[in-house]
């Protein structure tokens, strides 16, 4: 439905500044509760277009959902985006689903069962030493200098998997983020053996009151603990 209707054609404005939305965003947003509400009746539903539901956290499971992330790549007619869906239970992603049709991707992961591409099992890259890890990102600040810049896609769910698929070796934030733009792709990277925590290092929690997060890391597991530490202070700072 995204893929098809990405040429143009739809309304676009900003919900605030700086935060892009289009119709098609509402759109995919429906159809996704329809579908999936119908598939489990009893989960709660969180979504980055759909006003929050104060039982949520009393449900045993939840739908994590943002039906277009990366808005900006997409409103560009650039492939950086993605239909992320997560199914949460106890707190914790248990299905993760990332729909990349402009990459011709489809991501899947199941708690305990690994993560594929198109059906390809993905893995994490060896990656042993901070320095010279791959980070999908425009470009490197001074102190990082010793990283390598690679190709950037606008949804941070598609940054992550890039870790999953071993493509990158390392993807970082320092700000207060949304469950719905990291539940599915955390997921996928965990499975693919890939150490995801909060930018602190702290374990992430899923469907929590407040539906945020302060920042994620994902990482392959032997650079995570070096990451933490150069982080922490530009983490703290922000705090």
């Amino acid at each position: 439905m995204a893929a098809a209707r990405q040429s143009g054609g739809f309304r676009q404005w900003e919900k605030t500044p700086g935060h892009p939305v289009c119709e098609v965003d509402l759109d995919i947003d429906a159809f996704l509760r329809e579908r999936l509400s119908a598939l489990d009746p009893e989960a709660g539903w969180l979504s980055e277009e759909t006003l929050d539901q104060s039982d949520r956290i009393e449900r045993p499971r939840l739908w994590v959902v943002d039906p277009i992330d990366g808005t900006r790549d997409y409103l560009r007619g650039r492939a950086g985006w993605a239909v992320s869906v997560a199914l949460v239970e106890q707190r914790v992603p248990v299905i993760g689903v990332l729909a990349a049709p402009a990459r011709d991707e489809l991501w899947t992961a199941e708690r305990g069962r690994g993560a594929f591409r198109n059906g390809a099992r993905l893995r994490v890259s060896g990656r042993t030493e901070l320095a010279g890890a791959r980070v999908p990102t425009d470009r490197l600040p001074p102190e990082d200098a010793d990283l390598a810049a690679v190709a950037k896609p606008n949804s941070i769910a598609l940054r992550i998997a890039l870790v999953a698929a071993g493509e990158a070796d390392l993807v970082a934030t320092l700000k207060w983020g949304f469950e719905w733009d990291i539940a599915a792709a955390a997921l996928i990277a965990e499975e693919a053996g890939a150490t995801v925590s909060g930018a602190l290092g702290q374990p992430l929690a899923f469907n929590t009151a407040s539906g945020e997060a302060f920042g994620v890391l994902v990482s392959t597991p032997a650079i995570h603990r070096a990451a933490t530490e150069r982080l922490r202070d530009r983490a703290e700072a922000v705090l």
